[in-house]
């Protein structure tokens, strides 16, 4: 008797992997196992347009309920699983039920990373991470006149804009010395630091938080360098961790993520991984990487979906990610650290300007603000191996059809 293909996890990873498993032919059993009550869902408008507009939830839905069981994929809303056996090829839920399956693939993402310091847990101390957290945070958010933001990252400064745009104070504490220092080059930094202030942002560069203290609903957040911040709403996105645990629970090899191939396979037989949770080697930034993308996840659990129906595309994706904040558009395309040379395209003074970044001499990313068409083009240069001359790049004036790949 076919036991089918188990999904965990109804993320962009775990749904794709399920749609794209059917649409290459597997005929047995599909099923989805999520720990929400929620429909599938899309997870970037709910630091953005989820928390600042009107936002009906139902937009939120990858697809409808219709939808999957037209594919014969069944949803399995609400349960956790809490173990898994790679011999028996079996996954424990909570809820009681045993699931056997033949092949198993696991998008369990990855979830908020907690403060540990004294007052952590006061009420008012909040994360954004799933729908139920927004949910629960935008009612807060229009109530509130101070808000803290710890964290410069993605999550970070996208709250920040929302906050800003309501008309509340906002500040924003960051343990680095520049905003998302780790994803973006130094230009985009500073054109977003000058864009926060102008609306109103009081940032905060390499300070940590060691406190959060007060009295009832007024919090008080104590810096290590002695400054205290009043605040009535802290919300606190200061990074991701691996949904793992089950995979090192049963032996599977991690290394920051689910360690995987180009197929999302990982060690243990007819066991694949995809999305967050995964570790893969990217051969456009030379190294193992674990990415927090929409497009990374969707691409990876395309990849597993496709090999489990005897299809396999192996996952190959140059990398992208976007950020809207205020009525400017972060894109990025490809992975610029580490990277030795830079090239600047456009004028930040107007608010549209693209960095090219060049590694050994072969071009490697291309971040944005305002510029798609650069971003366009950047991806196919980048997919295809071929480098303009850093001067050739400030301008774009070379013809893609001249261009050899780089060596």
């Amino acid at each position: 008797m076919q036991q089918g293909l188990v999904i965990l996890g109804a993320s962009y990873a775990g749904v794709q992997a399920g749609i794209s498993a059917r649409e290459k032919g597997y005929q047995a059993p599909i099923r989805i196992v999520a720990d929400e009550v929620h429909l599938p869902y899309q997870r970037p408008p709910l630091s953005k347009a989820f928390l600042s507009e009107d936002f009906a939830q139902g937009g939120l839905f990858l697809r409808g309920q219709d939808y999957f069981k037209a594919q014969g994929i069944e949803l399995l809303l609400g349960p956790r699983a809490i173990a898994l056996d790679r011999l028996a090829r079996r996954v424990d839920l909570d809820s009681g039920d045993r699931l056997p399956f033949d092949q198993l693939v696991i998008a369990t993402g990855s979830r908020a990373r907690r403060l540990t310091i004294p007052g952590h847990d006061r009420d008012g101390v909040v994360y954004l991470r799933t729908l139920d957290d927004a949910m629960a945070l935008k009612p807060r958010l229009q109530a509130a006149s101070e808000v803290v933001i710890i964290g410069g990252g993605f999550i970070g400064l996208e709250v920040a804009s929302t906050v800003a745009k309501k008309g509340k104070k906002a500040t924003l504490i960051e343990a680095q010395s520049r905003l998302l220092e780790r994803a973006v080059s130094a230009p985009i930094s500073q054109f977003l630091l000058q864009l926060h202030r102008s609306h109103g942002v009081d940032i905060r560069f390499n300070d940590s938080v060691v406190a959060i203290a007060g009295s009832g609903a007024i919090h008080e957040v104590v810096c290590g360098s002695g400054l205290r911040v009043p605040a009535d709403l802290i919300v606190v996105g200061i990074g991701g961790i691996a949904n793992d645990d089950l995979a090192v629970q049963s032996g599977i090899a991690c290394s920051n993520g689910i360690d995987v191939d180009a197929h999302g396979r990982t060690d243990a037989q007819n066991i694949y991984a995809a999305g967050d949770v995964s570790n893969h080697h990217n051969s456009f930034a030379g190294r193992r990487v674990r990415l927090e993308a929409v497009q990374n996840a969707t691409d990876q659990g395309r990849a597993a979906g496709s090999i489990i129906a005897g299809k396999p595309e192996a996952y190959d994706a140059v990398p992208r990610f976007w950020s809207d904040q205020y009525d400017s558009k972060l894109q990025i395309v490809g992975l610029s650290a580490p990277t030795d040379q830079a090239v600047i395209r456009g004028d930040a003074r107007e608010s549209k300007f693209s960095v090219f970044h060049y590694r050994a001499g072969k071009l490697a990313a291309v971040d944005s603000i305002n510029r798609p068409g650069d971003q366009m083009i950047a991806r196919r240069l980048i997919t295809a191996g071929l480098s303009p001359t850093p001067e050739q790049a400030a301008d774009l004036s070379f013809d893609l059809k001249t261009l050899e790949p780089a060596r």
